[in-house]
């Protein structure tokens, strides 16, 4: 069991979720996704699963507000006392400054954010694949490509204060999933964080 609070950041299509669940595995902390996150909720029907689920419906975005306390309540459990793996959160920097005071307050802060880089063009023809293969209409070019640009705006703020903060890794997405594996592994043991093969 290792301790570590880590983020994986990267645009559609770049293994994130992948990845999310080896390390998860390795480290012995949960990977918690936003998208996981609201699911529970609303299948759970907590109150905080009501209000996003009325975003959602209506097929709005989940404000920042509501999102923070889903999370918040999220890495408040148990099993993420010895640290979690975030793949989705923070997406604003509105929601960077709610991580870090939530973490202030656990006498905590992020250990690395690893990026995982991945050309445009790569990512467009591994998604049109993923649509074939499992009849994904989010997964149409033209939606990767507007996805794409929306992570590209979106994100690059993020990457910025993480980059500024020395906390950020950039991996290579491409290539086989095991290749990427050690990529992010080595990353992570050049700041001190031993992830078990």
């Amino acid at each position: 069991m290792s301790e570590a609070r880590l983020l994986l950041i990267g645009p559609p299509g770049a293994g994130k979720g992948t990845q999310a669940h080896a390390l998860s595995d390795a480290l012995g902390v949960p990977a918690i996704s936003t998208g996981d996150i609201f699911r529970d909720n609303v299948r759970n029907e907590t109150e905080l699963g009501r209000q996003a689920k009325a975003y959602m419906d209506a097929g709005d975005n989940v404000p920042d507000s509501l999102t923070n306390d889903l999370v918040r309540d999220r890495l408040g459990q148990d099993d993420c006392a010895g640290g979690f793996l975030l793949d989705g959160y923070p997406r604003t920097t509105d929601q960077v400054r709610a991580l870090d005071e939530f973490l202030a307050g656990q006498g905590a802060s992020m250990d690395a954010v690893i990026e995982l880089v991945a050309d445009p063009d790569v990512v467009v023809e591994r998604l049109r694949k993923r649509a074939l293969d499992q009849g994904r209409a989010d997964d149409d070019e033209s939606v990767v490509r507007h996805r794409l640009t929306v992570y590209r705006e979106q994100t690059a703020p993020l990457i910025d204060v993480y980059a500024q903060r020395g906390l950020l890794s950039q991996v290579d997405g491409i290539g086989e999933i095991d290749q990427v594996t050690e990529r992010i592994r080595s990353a992570l043991a050049e700041r001190g964080i031993r992830v078990p093969a």
